[in-house]
């Protein structure tokens, strides 16, 4: 199973999620991150990935969730450890890989994410700690939910 980052910036009733240009989950709007290099720590991770990805350097944020997603059609199983950050340095640009817009948190464009986002994102928007299992088919469709409240020190 890979392990990777995944990191969603709020500043007051506004997310910013960033449209993937190329790549694993190409044309869904999603947060930053990615895998794990090396021997970076999960937290390092977060770090690098966000500001490749979008210019910007967390400062402070907090684990919300840790989510296994699962693919049977072969493509990597995932384990992703999600982060919110309210606290950055540098404004959010856009990369080869990833195009940043802010959102209202009340128009979320879930149609246009991982079908699982509907499922965890606002349990976490209301200040929930989670542990999650989705599970996808070939097609990339969601066949499968699992999901757990968590107490803050277990993510």
């Amino acid at each position: 199973m890979k392990t990777t980052t995944l990191l969603l910036l709020l500043r007051d009733d506004e997310i910013l999620l960033a449209m993937k240009k190329r790549g694993f989950g190409s044309g869904r709007w999603n947060g930053v991150g990615g895998k794990i290099e090396g021997d970076e720590t999960i937290e390092q991770a977060l770090i690098r990935e966000c500001q490749e990805e979008i210019g910007v350097t967390p400062v402070e944020y907090q684990p919300v969730a840790v989510h296994d997603f699962q693919f049977p059609d072969g493509t990597s199983d995932m384990q992703v450890h999600t982060y919110l950050c309210q606290k950055w340095e540098g404004e959010p640009v856009e990369s080869e890989e990833m195009a940043p817009r802010w959102f209202k948190i009340s128009d979320i464009p879930y149609d246009d994410m991982w079908q699982d986002d509907i499922h965890w994102l606002p349990l976490v928007l209301e200040g929930k700690c989670l542990h999650t299992q989705f599970t996808f088919d070939e097609n990339e469709k969601l066949v499968d939910t699992h999901i757990h409240e968590a107490p803050a020190q277990m993510i």
